[in-house]
Formats: structure tokens, sequence, C-alpha cells
């Protein structure tokens, strides 16, 4: 990994719960969640790190004198990291800013509903074993987002590139996305973009794994945190708005079939080794390239083909050979190439 060097933040006084937003190029959406959170801080004697991953385009300027006219300047810190990061490398930025009992990773694209913090951490008594807490994600009409997932795998591999209803109804225990719930469950991962991490599960677990610079970095993260005996829980009582796509296009654009930064699918091959073992990547390659086959047989039987991602099928092999190793090619995304997967 790229050696980086941590600003020096002078460690805060202790807090119930210690606050995360990564900021890129969103200053905006940034400002709103921060606005969205500002009510509750005192409490729930939360504290605030907001951390702009190099974004070059003012945006820490703007965030710095919000922050300093604001309610919750004496309980928020803006970290100015040296380089872009990623989720991970961001957020470890701003874990290692805090001190807290509890510590929630927000999106900028994200508002806190009314009573949110606190209904997290009335979530985190309920479920004392757990050690991400993860509330119910929602648009801004009060629709509710699936946000609640089983692990990734081979078999879901499968299931995604065929795209066939009569095999998902056959297969359907591999499918990775939960039905939404009305109440308390178990998953094995949730969705980052708000997630409340116990303070013992985190100190078990260590930082968040930087080799993933974005992507399937959440799931490895709940991944870890269960081997060290703390599950994730997934609770509806604490409602929060997730604007989505907000703070990344990259999803929504591969909606549309556009080629994703090379990033996701180096990340995407470090997650299938380190959950699978050395055949991780290549099984579930092969299973994708099954699906895909599958998928090509409907058009002959009068059901329109599935569109893939541009040149998926040769992305999926990406760090094929070195899974677990550096890419910095791939694992630094120039703001052209993020420009255009975004359109």
């Amino acid at each position: 990994m790229q050696e980086r060097t941590v600003p020096e933040i002078p460690q805060p006084p202790h807090a119930r719960v210690g606050i995360v937003i990564i900021n890129y190029c969103t200053p905006e959406l940034t400002l709103a969640s921060l606005a969205s959170l500002a009510g509750e801080l005192e409490a729930v004697n939360g504290r605030v790190a907001v951390v702009d991953n190099h974004s070059g385009d003012g945006s820490a300027d703007k965030i710095e004198a919000w922050l300093a006219a604001s309610s919750i300047a004496d309980r928020a810190n803006l970290i100015r990291s040296k380089t872009n990061t990623g989720f991970s490398g961001g957020n470890n930025l701003g874990l290692a800013a805090l001190d807290a009992d509890f510590y929630l990773l927000l999106n900028s694209d994200t508002l806190l509903r009314a009573g949110a913090l606190g209904g997290l951490l009335a979530a985190a008594a309920r479920h004392p074993q757990a050690g991400a807490i993860a509330p119910r994600l929602e648009d801004e009409d009060g629709t509710a987002q699936q946000s609640c997932f089983q692990f990734i795998s081979p078999m879901s591999e499968l299931l995604e590139s065929a795209s066939s209803r009569h095999l998902s109804r056959l297969l359907g225990r591999f499918a990775v996305a939960l039905p939404v719930s009305d109440t308390p469950m178990e998953c094995d991962w949730a969705s980052f973009a708000c997630i409340l991490l116990r303070r013992a599960a985190v100190d078990a677990a260590g930082p968040m794994d930087e080799g993933f610079f974005m992507y399937f970095e959440d799931a490895d993260y709940c991944n870890s945190i269960a081997k060290a005996g703390y599950p994730t829980v997934y609770d509806p009582a604490a409602r929060v708005v997730h604007l989505r796509g907000g703070s990344s296009p990259v999803k929504a654009a591969m909606a549309r079939g556009a080629r994703p930064p090379a990033y996701y699918y180096a990340s995407r091959t470090r997650y299938f080794r380190k959950l699978y073992g050395p055949l991780g990547p290549l099984t579930a390659n092969l299973m994708w390239l099954i699906g895909r086959l599958i998928a090509r047989i409907r058009p002959l039987i009068g059901k329109p083909l599935r569109r893939a991602c541009k040149n998926q099928a040769r992305d999926i092999w990406t760090n094929g050979l070195n899974p677990l190793g550096e890419n910095k090619a791939l694992l630094t995304p120039a703001p052209k190439a993020a420009k255009a997967a975004a359109e």
C-alpha cells in the first residue's frame, strides 16, 4: 500500500458517538448531511470528523467556512487528506481522529430523519451482541430501499449474469439483496451509506482494508467484524434518507451498461479472494460466464437479452493474477476517468 501522511489532529474529547463523513467533490451534499444531524449532536454527545478526500475543487474551504459559522463548530473537525484515499482510507482517517463508544459512518448523500442518531444508539442497546447496526434507508418520499444483503458469492454471480426468473426461483437462497423488513433482523452485511459500528467491534477487526479503493469494502468489513464475533443487525426504527448515487454515480452508470472504473473490478477480485480463498475469483468469474451464456439463450426464445456492462466479460479478470496485490494504476482513479464513468 502506498505510504501516505496522516494529518496531525488533536485528539478530541471522548464522545458517545463519533461520526465520519467523507467528502469528495460533493460540498453541498456534505453540508446538507451535516445540517441534518446537527440538532442531535449535543443530546447524544456526538462529534464529527469530515474527511475531504483531496477534492481539489474548493470543497474543503466551503465546508471549513460552514463549520466555523455553525452551531456544531466545537463538535466537528475537518480533515484535509493529502491524497484521495478512497472509501476505506477516508473512513480510517476519520476513525483515527475520533474517540467514541460508537462510530457512525455516513455518506455525504444521506440525510438523517429526526431522532435517527438517538434511534441508532437505542438499537445498539437492544442488540448488544451486534458490531454493526444498520438503519432503514429510504428515498426522500419514505420509500424503503433494499440495504441488507447476503454475502456476494460465486452462485450469486451466476444469478446476476443469467438474469433468469426461473433460475432465480430455483436458486433464490443465493440472492444477495434481502427483502425490506419492518422488523429487526441479522444479515451478512448492510450498506455503509449509514452504519453504526460498536467500538469493541472496530477494535477487534482493526481498520478497514484500504486495498479496496471503492466498492465491496462494506461487505468485507462486515465479514471482518463477524469473524471477531460481532454480527450485523438491521433495525428499521432509525430512518435515514439516502440520495442514491449522490456521492458516487458508478452504480447508476453500471445499470445503464456503462463501463465502471477499473478500481471497481479490482475491488471485486480482492473481495472474492479474501472471502472464498485462492480459487474464489476464478470460481466467481466462471460462474458469471456460465450465467452470461444462459442469458444469451433468452433471445432464442423471444426474451430480451439483459445488457451487461461494457467489456464486463474481460474486466472481471482485473487483478486476477495478483488479487491481493497493489495496483496503483487501477486503485487511483483519474478525475477524467471518474467523470466518464458517471456519464
